[in-house]
């Protein structure tokens, strides 16, 4: 589809683990949003209510977030009550056809 499909997808797969890992209190889920700009901007958002500090202890911590800031155009982290927003951007065309095409698939 797009050169920018599996940079999208591995960021989806750290945030989304991420939030599993140190954002999302026991019992509870996490929001993944994507959404395309008419500007060609694509933009994963990534929400979870928790305080961001893992939940399993004795493992190590990975360098997720470097790579995510290394394939994506712009990423960041907002706050939110409860818990955060991690978010990416990806800038291309391509990248916004593929956004309005998952969001088409899952009836978004």
């Amino acid at each position: 589809m797009t050169d920018r499909r599996d940079d999208m997808l591995l960021c989806v797969s750290e945030l989304a683990t991420n939030a599993l890992r140190y954002g999302v209190p026991p019992g509870r889920g996490y929001l993944l949003r994507m959404y395309g700009f008419e500007d060609a901007t694509v933009r994963i958002e990534v929400h979870d209510g928790g305080p961001g500090l893992s939940r399993i202890a004795g493992q190590p911590h990975g360098q997720g977030l470097t790579l995510v800031a290394a394939l994506c155009d712009d990423w960041g982290v907002l706050a939110r009550t409860p818990g955060k927003v991690v978010w990416s951007e990806f800038r291309c065309a391509a990248a916004w056809a593929v956004a309005h095409a998952a969001a088409r698939q899952t009836g978004v």
